[in-house]
């Protein structure tokens, strides 16, 4: 049986819950686990005081269940196991995670899988800004693994991101994958202004919705039919993304930039 964790909490005050993972958690008994510290705002308190637990996490499986929106910091620097949040979260989900699997079933706040280094993050919902982002002062955002986002996402999503895929099934806010040094951005709606702006290398995909104004420092490099593009949109499907059926074998527009940086970049768009 996964350790079920029954959010209690009735505060403005944000809960702050870094440390509570799989892997943390594993050869600890139940009543080790509710003495654990997490923090009320400024002031540490045991877990028991906002949550209710049953089970066991010896099989390296957690459920939080109950409105976490003003709960942050779930699932942070996870490397096994996996985590079910059985409706909205909130800021920093998956931060600097290595490992693992995080499925929110509702909606996620800022900084979801925030320099985060491996494993799956899949939002059923929206989030909100700087997914997969850089945090201020760092050089890179984002390393490697995957974050799904079946909703709309904020600004600056993919900031300063290294490597690894971020695919967002609407709309994204401006400046996606700014200062991009390489990677995999996904956006199947359209997104707002400014779009890789800075970007060395790597490749924003705009697959639907109406075109944006491109920065005038990419150019034009014609037409083409891109299979590599086809085998990930296949396997986003496997994993239960939605993706159009009419994405699949057509022809993009590619543009290469930004042209102010190393210019290796690139940005498809529907032909």
């Amino acid at each position: 049986m996964p350790l079920k964790l029954a959010y209690t909490g009735q505060t403005s005050v944000p809960v702050e819950i870094e440390g509570i993972t799989p892997d943390g958690l594993r050869g600890k008994s139940l009543a080790e686990i509710e003495r654990l510290p997490i923090y009320h705002g400024n002031q540490q308190v045991p877990l028991a005081e906002f949550f209710r637990l049953e089970g066991t996490a010896e099989d390296g499986r957690l459920e939080f269940v109950g409105n976490l929106a003003g709960v942050h910091w779930i699932g942070a620097h996870m490397r096994e196991g996996s985590i079910v949040v059985e409706g909205p979260a909130g800021r920093h989900v998956g931060s600097e995670m290595r490992g693992g699997e995080i499925d929110v079933l509702g909606d996620a706040g800022d900084w979801l899988g925030g320099e985060m280094r491996g494993g799956l993050i899949h939002v059923r919902g929206r989030a909100g800004h700087l997914a997969g982002a850089a945090y201020r002062g760092s050089a890179r955002g984002m390393n490697r693994g995957t974050i799904l986002i079946e909703g709309d996402a904020g600004n600056e999503v993919g900031h300063s991101m290294r490597r690894g895929l971020i695919a967002v099934g609407r709309a994204v806010g401006d400046f996606p994958v700014v200062n991009m040094i390489a990677g995999t951005l996904l956006v199947f709606n359209g997104c707002g202004i400014r779009p890789a702006a800075g970007m060395r290398r790597g490749t924003l995909g705009l697959l639907g919705g109406p075109p944006p104004a491109l920065l005038p420092t990419f150019r034009a490099a014609g037409r083409c039919r891109l299979g590599f593009l086809d085998v990930l949109l296949r396997a986003l499907r496997r994993r239960g993304f939605p993706v159009p059926e009419d994405l699949l074998g057509r022809e993009w527009l590619l543009w290469h930039g930004d042209l102010l940086t190393v210019g290796r970049g690139e940005i498809l768009l529907p032909a």
